[in-house]
Parts: C-alpha cells; structure tokens; sequence
C-alpha cells in the first residue's frame, strides 16, 4: 500500500496503484493531490474516480462512442458498476451533465445499489448534493440520479439536457417512457462531450419483449448489444452465486445465469410449455375447413404525446375438421392509417380471397365509418367483417377460450420469425405496461372458427 506520510516533493502514482488503494488512502492521495504534492497518471481507459479495474467488456462498454448501447443479459456480470464507470468517463469536462436511473428511486439507494456504489467511490473528492441526489466535480461536471416509474415521471425531467443517460435493469421500464429520454439529450455546437445512451438488463420484465427487439434481433450501427455474463466478472463469487441461483424456477434461472431472451416467463393466461412441442412447418399443416384472418387495427406512430402507441396486428388462423387450430401468420407492425391501410391490403392479397378478414370495430360513429371505408377501399372484393370492439375488461375473458384450447393441446404454431415475440406477449398477457394486440387479434380470430358450423364448411387448402 502507498504511504503518503512522508511526502515533500511531488509524487507519481499511475492508476493501477489507486485502484488498489482502500478509501482512506484515496481520501489522503485526494488531498495530497489538491496541495499539488501528488500527480497520478492514468493510461488510456481508466476511468475518473474510479478505484477499480474495469474487466475487458466493461471497458469495451465504457470507452464506445455509439450513441446507443445495452450491457449484459446475465445476472452477475458487472451491470451496474460498468454503468456507473461509464457516466464517470467524461466528468472532467467543465459542462458534462449526466443522469442514472432506476424505476424506483428505492432501488437506486439499496445496499450495494448506485447511489451507495457512488458514496463509496466520489465521497471526499467530488460534492455529494442530498437534496439534489447528485454529485458536482471539482471541474464543475454534475452526475444526477433520478427515477422514472410512471408516465408522470418525466415531468422531472422536462427542460433537461444531459451528455449522458443511464438506466440500470432496463426491462423494468415501458418503452415509452424509455424513448422520452432520448429528447432529453443534446449538446451545443462545438460541444466535444459526446452524446451517449447507456443501459443495463437481465431478460425478463414487463420491457422484455421491447428490449429484446430493439438491442438484440435489431442492432444497427448505432445501437450496440454487449452480452456480459457471470464468467465475465472475476470480482464476484462465481459459485456462491450460481447456487443461489439454483433456488429459482427454471425459467428465471435460465434468463439471469445463461441471459436467454427467448425462454419464455410463464403467465397468468397463457403457458409456455403448452407450445413447447408445437411447432411445425408450413408443409406440415394438414387439411383445414376454414381460415381467417383477424386484425386488430391502430393507426399511430411513436410522437410526443405518445411514444408508446398499440401496434396493428393481424392474426392468421385455421382449424382442422376434427378441431385442430393452427396459427399460420402474425403480423405486427406500427404505421400511419395510409400505412395500415397499405399493409392490410398487401397481406390479403398474399393470403387470398379464401381467407375471410375480420377487424374490431371500435364504438360510435368513427369506428362504423371506418368499418365501411375499408369494405369499400381498402378490401373490396375480399369476404370482410367489422366486429364490435370489447371494453378492456372482456379481454381476458375472451382469451379465455383459446387459451383452454392451448392448455389442452390443440393449438399449433408455423414456424416463423413472428414466433418468438408472438409468444412472449402471449406469455405475458396480461401484463400492465405490456401491449396485448397480438392477444386480442388471436382470441377475435379463435372466435371466428369456433363459431362456424362443421356441417356448413368445406375443407381449405392452407394458402
């Protein structure tokens, strides 16, 4: 350990050595350092006032310049402390500004949590602001912390403007409120601090299935995934921790220790297992004696106001003579009502005029209005029905049918790439804050087949 007791001339410590040091040591050389009797050198990648070590993900995580970046995926592989080093990075800039959020400002100030991690590593060299909940660097950087649990809570932040975002455990937030921080970050012309989103997260959560589309089947060049695991974090008790995590039921076991984002949680209506050996390819589809397709129309794109909306998604589905169901397409998608109206009339085309359409109808005038432009616009030409829209309450009820279809065995999917996120909202449902589109064109479509009369229809080839 470095002793500070005898020094008169001015000393060198390269940061290796601080990270070593225990916090009294770091509250002397912090001292020793303000009287300019100590200098410390620090390579390229260390990070500021941090006294650790970053592995080599986090600091592939720290030092990126993507503007949009997600870690982990594992429990265990250093999430929240890599989130932590990364908003240090650039706080010897004058003006850098920066946020950390938790849904709850609870679990920002649990053991072990952001702000006692904070504590832990800035007190006694930067300013510690209780009121405020952030820190102020002696380069007059300021580190904020923040919550964001309810659509009301960004309110708090309206008018901000931050170098940097970071959200811990990012599947436990809508992908709304998630999307408004994205307004929240810019910079003046010539600024050289660059803009960054940082998040950490574990499969599973309300945002799981949101999260997943966005970082990890969708990744872009400006938007990066960094899949960390236990193994990657040599700080923390690799085998203490995996039998603690032995207690947990499979599924969860399965998202925190592997980082599986395709497990699947089981809900309240609907259970993986009932579709685990129910996959099939289109070849495989037998016979059917009647298919629809069942829509669930919105018409809105993320904006201001709503940076959340419903998706449109269309079902399509088939049953057997002998009362097989087989789920053949999904589609899922947001647009304009041109949009929409474009794409519902391309997938009739690709499904043909044997597949009857049905699309809820929502109440009063507009929804009979726009029931009757898409008969006559949109479809004509195409068997097409309006169904009346029930109220938010009746969804469960009417998942409930097939559901009990599924628990018992009868309902199969085609192979696709809608299958994966089809079944994690099915799974899901119901679920606040996660959206039930899908589920709600699945249950219309059942409903449609269930109701059709043997005696009255005639075997279909699948289209």
């Amino acid at each position: 350990m470095t002793n500070f007791a005898n020094i008169s001339s001015v000393a060198r410590l390269k940061t290796p050595q601080v990270w070593q040091m225990n916090r009294e040591s770091l509250l002397a050389a912090a001292e020793l350092k303000k009287r300019g009797l100590l200098r410390i050198e620090r390579p390229r990648g260390a990070v500021p006032y941090c006294p650790w070590e970053p592995t080599d993900l986090q600091r592939r995580f720290i030092e990126s310049n993507v503007r949009d970046c997600l870690y982990g995926g594992a429990a265990g592989g250093g999430k929240s402390v890599a989130l932590l080093m990364a908003a240090l990075r650039d706080v010897n800039y004058k003006n850098y500004r920066a946020l950390l959020l938790r849904k709850s400002f609870q679990d920002l100030t649990q053991p072990n949590a952001l702000i006692p991690l904070s504590k832990e590593w800035l007190t006694g060299l930067a300013e510690w602001n209780e009121q405020r909940h952030e820190w102020t660097f002696p380069s007059g950087a300021v580190l904020r912390f923040g919550f964001l649990e309810r659509e009301r809570d960004r309110d708090n932040y309206q008018g901000a403007a931050y170098h940097f975002i970071g959200v811990d455990e990012l599947t436990q937030h809508i992908e709304g409120n998630i999307l408004y921080l994205f307004s929240r970050q810019r910079r003046r012309v010539g600024d050289p601090i660059p803009i960054r989103f940082r998040a950490t997260a574990n499969p599973g959560g309300v945002g799981h299935a949101w999260v997943r589309d966005r970082y990890i089947t969708n990744p872009t060049p400006a938007r990066l995934f960094i899949p960390a695991k236990l193994n990657d974090n040599p700080y923390l008790d690799r085998e203490e921790y995996i039998e603690s995590l032995a207690e947990l039921d499979p599924v969860t076991r399965r998202q925190l220790l592997d980082g599986d984002w395709d497990v699947l949680l089981s809900g309240k209506k609907f259970k993986p297992e009932w579709f685990t050996d129910k996959r099939v390819a289109l070849a495989d589809v037998p016979a059917l004696r009647h298919v629809v397709r069942a829509w669930d129309v919105a018409a809105t794109l993320p904006h201001n106001g709503n940076r959340d909306p419903d998706f449109t998604a269309g079902v399509k589905m088939g049953v057997t003579p002998n009362g097989l169901y087989y789920i053949l397409d999904v589609v899922c998608f947001r647009g304009t009502p041109l949009q929409v109206e474009s794409r519902i009339r391309q997938v009739a085309e690709q499904d043909g005029k044997a597949v009857e359409i049905y699309m809820e109808q929502e109440p009063g005038a507009s929804g009979v209005a726009m029931i009757d432009h898409y008969r006559r616009e949109v479809l004509p030409g195409y068997t097409f029905y309006g169904v009346p829209a029930s109220g938010s309450g009746a969804k469960e009820i009417r998942a409930n049918p097939l559901a009990s279809q599924a628990e018992a065995g009868n309902v199969y999917l085609v192979d696709g790439p809608w299958v994966t996120p089809f079944l994690q909202e099915l799974c899901a449902f119901p679920t606040d804050g996660v959206h039930d589109d899908q589920v709600d064109a699945s249950s219309l479509a059942f409903s449609k087949l269930r109701v059709k009369p043997v005696a009255k229809t005639r075997s279909v080839a699948v289209p």
